[in-house]
């Protein structure tokens, strides 16, 4: 089956799945919080909510990996430690911040900030991978990509807006999405993506129902229909796009995969625009978008699909 994950059209096909997920889980959040009236302030409850959206997306992969795929799960100690480790940093942290700060932004912004983690893996990558250093090339992409991020955040009247708990939550959330990219990389030369997906997003809820039961309480989230419906949604993008991603991941190179990762705000910030009419598509936010995307597309370009041999 791996070839599914090494030919152009499949590529093109699996990571634009994996971005329209991706970014349907804008409006769908936000839709999730005012069906349950959750304040922005209330930062437990919203750990407790994405622990228990990770827990069933784990359950779901699981599933997938034992029954569909025939995955073995079995893992040692050494690899229990080291998912347990990625499942913490790239769950439980990671989406800390992603919920707080997406609570206290503008609903447009959110889907661009978010991106800004494919310019944090550059960087890094360029310190850790000996094929994959900085060129002319990727500085012009870098610096496309944090200019669109700072014109996303001027307002009407061109002045700078920014907040720690708002902008600076989502800006470390996608830092830290950097640094788990090249975790997995790393990770999936020796454990089948699927096998890293399933636990690294169970150990990772576990510690945010912990953490949430602990500090708000069980009866803290009120369930009706709809927020159960779009809870069950959101887990099922969490399992269906990591699991495609991190095995694209596998099979292809980092840079190469990411160029399709320009596609998550604009899926975001249009469906958002759809969903959520009062959110106002800004000149602002339609230039930052454009130089967003076009960073991206700078930095991963290299006019070949020529998979990695692993």
């Amino acid at each position: 089956m791996k070839y599914l994950f090494k030919e152009k059209k499949y590529i093109i096909l699996f990571a634009t799945i994996s971005c329209f997920l991706w970014g349907s889980a804008f409006p769908s959040l936000r839709a999730i919080f005012q069906s349950m009236s959750l304040e922005s302030s209330d930062f437990n409850s919203k750990v407790l909510l994405a622990g228990y959206r990770f827990f069933i997306a784990s359950i779901i992969v699981f599933l997938l990996s034992k029954f569909i795929f025939n995955i073995s799960l079995k893992i040692n100690k050494k690899e229990i430690i080291k998912l347990s480790l990625l499942g913490i940093l790239h769950t439980s942290l990671m989406y800390f911040f992603f919920y707080n700060g997406y609570a206290n932004v503008d609903g447009m912004k959110a889907p661009i900030l978010a991106v800004a983690g494919n310019f944090f893996v550059v960087i890094f990558a360029h310190f850790i991978f000996k094929n994959d250093t900085l060129d002319k090339k990727k500085v012009i992409g870098l610096s496309f990509g944090f200019i669109g991020i700072i014109i996303v955040n001027w307002s009407k009247g061109f002045s700078f807006t920014f907040s720690l708990t708002g902008e600076g939550f989502m800006i470390f959330s996608a830092l830290l999405n950097a640094i788990s990219t090249i975790i997995v990389k790393i990770f999936s030369k020796k454990m089948h993506p699927l096998v890293i997906t399933s636990y690294q997003l169970f150990f990772g809820s576990i510690a945010m129902i912990i953490y949430g039961l602990f500090t708000s309480g069980i009866t803290s989230l009120k369930f009706d229909f709809q927020s159960s419906a779009l809870l069950l949604y959101t887990s099922l993008i969490s399992a269906i796009a990591f699991s495609i991603w991190f095995t694209l991941l596998k099979y292809n190179r980092a840079g190469m995969i990411s160029i399709f990762k320009f596609m998550i705000p604009i899926f975001g910030s249009v469906l958002t625009a759809i969903i959520f009419p009062e959110e106002n598509f800004s000149l602002s936010i339609l230039l930052g978008l454009l130089f967003v995307s076009a960073g991206i597309i700078s930095i991963s370009y290299k006019g070949s699909f020529n998979s990695e041999e692993v």
